[in-house]
Parts: structure tokens; sequence; C-alpha cells
């Protein structure tokens, strides 16, 4: 009987060890604090340009004769009476990080944030007298990020606009599998001409928001490990792990059975 009950409390034991604490699974730990103490938000989110960025660079005047001179751009369009004339132009990011515009030809754009370029291309106009009163704007027509490991849709997200977070990347992923280390997540990252590393702890508010991965980057890469790596489903280790359990729960009840048998007979 003491040795049925020795095997019953063991089999207790590994299940107990074998499960996740529930402090593991529960992001932002610690962000109710926010309410009387908030955070400053960080306001250096804005992308630079980095090669292969696809841009689309539209410039707006008064006077649209001046600027029919950018032909091979496409003409958005007018808005009647005030003769603004807008045109678009879709520019990639050469490896060295340049960009050639029509007129104004190569300039340096890598490094740049939109709002600098445009302003750079503006007073290029200005300086060479092509437009008096241009307006110019530069947008990233988008970046993407990939996701692989612990999520539930894994793959490449295609992001839009400068302040995209962590957060809403793996979000859009479908969050992460309840296998997913939440505490160890891994971001890669270009940075000029090196490639670096990042580790990002989505269990803990202060971590997360402070994190220079809060906000992605073009090209950046969030990787989800598993809890364990006995865990990975499909491996033959999951596989006998998963039939083993099924034949300690079979010895379990039968064990069960037996003790409720030994202890009536003992009546």
């Amino acid at each position: 009987m003491k040795y049925i009950s020795r095997v019953l409390m063991f089999m207790v034991f590994v299940g107990l060890v074998s499960c996740v604490p529930t402090k593991k699974m529960i992001y932002l730990q610690g962000a109710d604090e926010l309410a009387e103490n908030p955070q400053t938000i960080a306001q250096n989110y804005e992308l630079k340009i980095v090669p292969d960025d696809q841009l689309l660079i539209t410039v707006s005047s008064k006077d649209g004769e001046l600027l029919e001179l950018f032909a091979n751009s496409q003409t958005l369009g007018g808005t009647g009476s005030s003769t603004t004339v807008q045109e678009a132009i879709g520019l990639r990011v050469d490896r060295e990080g340049k960009i050639d515009v029509p007129i104004l030809g190569e300039m340096q754009a890598a490094g740049l944030t939109r709002g600098e370029l445009a302003e750079n291309i503006k007073n290029k106009l200005i300086e060479g007298e092509y437009l008096k009163d241009p307006v110019v704007t530069v947008q990233l027509k988008a970046f993407k990020v990939s996701i692989m490991g612990e999520v539930n849709s894994p793959g490449v997200q295609t992001m839009s606009g400068d302040r995209v977070t962590i957060l809403e990347a793996l979000s859009m992923a479908g969050d992460l599998t309840p296998s997913g280390k939440r505490d160890n997540i891994l971001v890669v990252r270009e940075e000029g001409d090196q490639r670096v590393s990042y580790v990002v702890d989505l269990t803990s508010s202060e971590k997360v928001l402070t994190s220079p991965c809060y906000y992605l980057k073009q090209n950046d890469v969030i990787y989800v490990q598993p809890n364990k790596a006995i865990g990975v489903r499909g491996s033959a280790t999951m596989t006998f792990i998963s039939a083993s359990s099924s034949i300690l729960s079979l010895i379990a009840s039968v064990l069960s059975i037996v003790s409720m048998i030994i202890v009536l007979k003992d009546k």
C-alpha cells in the first residue's frame, strides 16, 4: 500500500514540474504601475532609410507647368482652381544608399529620416529654380519583418508606417503559442554594415517598453523559442513523451483501482 502511494505521489510530482508557471505566461507584468507613474514615450521611433527601401516621393506645387519636368512621374491629381499638382516618384534605394531623382540626379538617402530627405529634395528644387514653392513628402511604401518560431502564424509580415511595435508584430502573427518562451524573444537586426541581436522579455513591462526593439525596423527577424528543447512538436523526443504520458495515465488509473480494492478487502 505504501509503495502504491509513493508511485502516485511521484506521478503527481512529475505532472506538476512539467507545467509552465502562470507567471511566465503573463505579458507586461508591472504595467499597472504606469497608472501612478506614467512613462515618457520615446520619440526616436522614426525609421532611418536603408538600402533596398522603396520610397514614394510626392512633390506638390501650384505651378503645374514646372512640375512637368518630372515627366516620368505619375500624376496623382489636382484640386480644381488651386492648380495644385502632385507628382509621385517611386524609387528604390540602391546598395550605396542613393536614389536617382528625376532632374535632380543622384542623392544620398540611406541614413536619413523621411523628413530629412524631403527637406533635402525641397532645398535642391528651390536652389535649382525648378520650383518656387515645392511641398515634398517622402513615404516608405512598406517594410518587412520576419516572425519565426512558436507563434500561431509564422511568416513575413508587411508593415506600413514608422511606428510599429514588437507587440503589434506578434499580434499580427497570431500571438505566441502556449509553448512559446515569453521571457526570451530574440530580435536580429541590421544596423549599418553589422548584424546585432537583442533579447526582449515580454513578461516585464519595463523591459519591453524600454527595449531598443520595442519599435521595429526594416528587415528585423523575430524568433520565439520553445519553452524546452524537448517540446518541439513532431520531434522523436516529444512523441516519446506524449506516449509515455498516456501510458503513465493508464498505469495511474489501474493503480487507483487496485488501491481501492485493497482498501475494501482490508475492511
